[in-house]
C-alpha cells in the first residue's frame, strides 16, 4: 500500500530544501547595460539642408559588443580615419565598460580644424559610474584644451567674420564641449568626447558628436549559492529523499512477496 505519511514528509522536506536554496542564492537584477558609437552627425546646412549620418560603428553590451569602421567622409562637414567602439559587461560582477575612439578627425565645417585622436571611456562599477576623455593633437580654431579635459569643458567658437574693435562682434558660431558628461535619469552616464554644437543658420545648425560611450548603472553581482546555506540545503534535499526512498523500497518488497 502507498504510505501517505512518507509521501507528505518527503514533499515537505523537498519544499523546505527548495526554499532554503532559494534563500542561499541572493536575488539579483538583470546586469547593467552599455553602448557606444564613434560618430553621429545631425546638422542643417543652408545649401544642402539636413545632413544626418550615423550613429557610426555602434556597439552594445547585448551585441554586437565591438565595431570598427576604416574611415568616414561627410562632404563639407568632416572626415576621419579609423573609428572603433566596444561595450562589454561582466555578468559575474555587474561591471560595465564602454569606449569609443576616432583617429585623424578633420572638421571642414566652418574650417574648424583637426584632432589627431579622440577617445571616450565610461565605466560602471558597484562604486558608481565614471567617465573620461582623452585627446591628442587638438588644432581647432585656436582653441586650447588639455589631453584630459575636465568634464563639460565648453569653449565658444568665435565668428571668423568678426570686425575689428571697437565694432561689436558678430554672433558666435556655437560651442565645442569636450568631455561632455550627462547623468541620465535611468542612472546611466553618457560621455561625449567632443560635441560640436552650431547655432548659426547662415553656416550650420545642429550637432556633431565624436566618440560617445554610455554605461551603467552596474548590476549586483550574481554569485552561485555557497557556504553554509548551500550545504544545509543539500542536506535537506538528501533528508527529504530518504522517506520517499524507504516507501518505494517497502512497496517493491511487498510486491515481491505477494
Amino acid at each position: 500500500m502507498h504510505n501517505p505519511k512518507a509521501r507528505r514528509v518527503g514533499l515537505v522536506g523537498l519544499t523546505a530544501a527548495a526554499a532554503l536554496l532559494a534563500g542561499a542564492a541572493p536575488a539579483s537584477a538583470a546586469p547593467g547595460d552599455g553602448s557606444a558609437f564613434a560618430l553621429n552627425v545631425a546638422l542643417t546646412l543652408p545649401l544642402t539642408g539636413a545632413v544626418n549620418v550615423g550613429p557610426i560603428a555602434p556597439s552594445n553590451t547585448d551585441g554586437p559588443t565591438s565595431a570598427t569602421v576604416a574611415s568616414v567622409n561627410v562632404p563639407a562637414v568632416l572626415s576621419t580615419g579609423v573609428l572603433a567602439t566596444e561595450a562589454i559587461r561582466d555578468d559575474a560582477t555587474g561591471v560595465v565598460h564602454a569606449e569609443a575612439s576616432v583617429a585623424d578627425v578633420a572638421i571642414g565645417l566652418a574650417s574648424l580644424g583637426s584632432i589627431g585622436a579622440v577617445e571616450s571611456v565610461c565605466d560602471a562599477t558597484q562604486s558608481g559610474n565614471a567617465g573620461s576623455t582623452t585627446l591628442a593633437d587638438v588644432d581647432l580654431a585656436g582653441i586650447t584644451v588639455g589631453v584630459n579635459p575636465a568634464p563639460n569643458t565648453a569653449i565658444t567658437i568665435a565668428n571668423p567674420l568678426n570686425p575689428p574693435p571697437p565694432l561689436p562682434p558678430l554672433p558666435p558660431l556655437g560651442q565645442i564641449i569636450f568631455n561632455e558628461q550627462i547623468a541620465n535619469p535611468d542612472g546611466s552616464l553618457t560621455v561625449n568626447a567632443v560635441r560640436v554644437s552650431l547655432n548659426l543658420a547662415s553656416v550650420a545648425s545642429g550637432n556633431v558628436i565624436i566618440a560617445q560611450s554610455r554605461c551603467g548603472p552596474a548590476a549586483p553581482p550574481i554569485p552561485m549559492a555557497s557556504g553554509a546555506g548551500l550545504w544545509i540545503g543539500l542536506g535537506l534535499v538528501g533528508a527529504a529523499a530518504i522517506p520517499v526512498g524507504v516507501g518505494l523500497l517497502r512497496r517493491r518488497q511487498a510486491g515481491a512477496t505477494a
